[in-house]
């Protein structure tokens, strides 16, 4: 693409991350919304002297539940959901993520003060917010449906009527299955969430379950795949475990394998093609925080497609940067590629994810010189945001 007039915005003197390659001293010009010109050495004109810092495409985000957090910081308290969901957006945009998947959960649990049965809530405080033009980032749906629960299918076919859903993943946490197979790890995460069940309580919530799980699985299973497949939504897998996980996602056209909780997962999954996406925090902390495999021993086995910030969105960028430390398999331009060009292609946003003429103008300048990357500026369409 020629530029026939002067660029909006013209970006000089980075260290430009393409999809395959790095430009030193290169130069990128975006007209309008679109990314117009890429060069290396001197700009055809004065532009933003990047001094060297990386010019990265804006991440991309398919999975992160942090929304919750400001929508009830503390147990059972309330936050209005229009401000939860503008300081959630500041926070993913300044983290360098211009699109992002907010998982919702489809399920409600009346023993449980969380955030079950609120995504009606939060799927329309986020509608409003975008009506409004008050948001940084560009966001869609990701819809989480427990299978186990009564009203999943119920509650999932009402949002999935939105247009902005993008992604159903399908999980099963009953105590025993995949991640809690050891139901141990269930009760030391309720636990850890500040739950205030006693031990017995506990026990009687782990008894619904099991009994839900053996009277709604199944069924409400394969009527959210069809719903899924019915309306072209993608659909993930969560949590597989086993190789009989692996083949109940091949037979679902599973698109994308969220937390694989094993390296025999994963090795499955990644052979037939359903993208392994794994947490950024797990890659940052060192391990999974439940004891499952770990995000570093599945890069360096060359396993690894897609990094998620899944609670904490600061870990997506800092985790993408560490990548190629932790599998050298891995350059800077493979490693940015698992949180911008992969996720948006298993979710159908081929407009994004990269650095390439006529790809959207969403950029971000990083300085990489420190103990932490800094996020300097983000632009998403052409706009500068952060």
């Amino acid at each position: 693409m020629i530029m026939n007039t002067p660029p909006e915005l013209m970006i000089t003197n980075a260290t430009v991350v393409l999809a395959d390659h790095l430009i030193d001293r290169g130069w990128v010009a975006v007209c309008g919304d679109r990314i117009a010109e890429i060069g290396a050495g001197p700009p055809p004109e004065p532009g933003i002297d990047f001094g060297g810092d990386l010019l990265l495409p804006g991440l991309v985000e398919l999975h992160t539940d942090h929304l919750e957090t400001h929508y009830i910081p503390r147990p059972k308290v309330y936050w209005d959901p229009l401000a939860a969901v503008i300081s959630y957006d500041a926070q993913i945009a300044t983290s360098g993520i211009t699109t992002v998947l907010d998982s919702v959960r489809v399920w409600r649990e009346d023993q449980l003060h969380e955030t079950g049965g609120q995504s009606d809530v939060l799927s329309n405080a986020i509608a409003s917010a975008r009506d409004a033009g008050l948001l940084r980032a560009e966001h869609f749906l990701h819809l989480r449906c427990e299978v186990p629960m009564p009203w999943v299918v119920e509650d999932t076919e009402k949002l999935a009527r939105r247009p902005d859903v993008r992604l159903i993943s399908i999980m099963d946490h009953t105590p025993g299955q995949r991640q809690f197979r050891d139901p141990e790890k269930l009760r030391t995460y309720y636990r850890g969430n500040k739950i205030s069940l006693t031990d017995a309580e506990l026990e009687q919530l782990f008894e619904v379950r099991l009994g839900y799980q053996l009277a709604y699985a199944e069924r409400n299973r394969e009527q959210l795949i069809a719903m899924a497949q019915r309306r072209t939504i993608p659909l993930a897998s969560h949590d597989d475990t086993l190789m009989i996980h692996v083949e109940e996602a091949i037979r679902n056209n599973v698109v994308v394998a969220e937390f694989p909780t094993t390296m025999e997962a994963a090795a499955g999954l990644h052979a037939v093609g359903i993208k392994v996406l794994m947490g950024a925090p797990n890659l940052v902390r060192g391990g999974s925080h439940s004891g499952n495999v770990a995000t570093a021993d599945l890069a360096a086995a060359g396993l690894l497609d897609v990094l998620s910030s899944d609670y904490v969105p600061a870990s997506l960028l800092v985790a993408a940067l560490r990548l190629p430390t932790a599998s050298p398999r891995l350059d800077l331009a493979a490693a940015i590629r698992t949180v911008t060009k992969t996720p948006a292609e298993v979710v159908g946003l081929d407009d994004r994810g990269e650095i390439a003429v006529g790809r959207r103008g969403d950029l971000v300048r990083v300085y990489n010189k420190a103990a932490v990357p800094v996020v300097r500026a983000v632009w998403r369409a052409g706009q500068r945001v952060a």
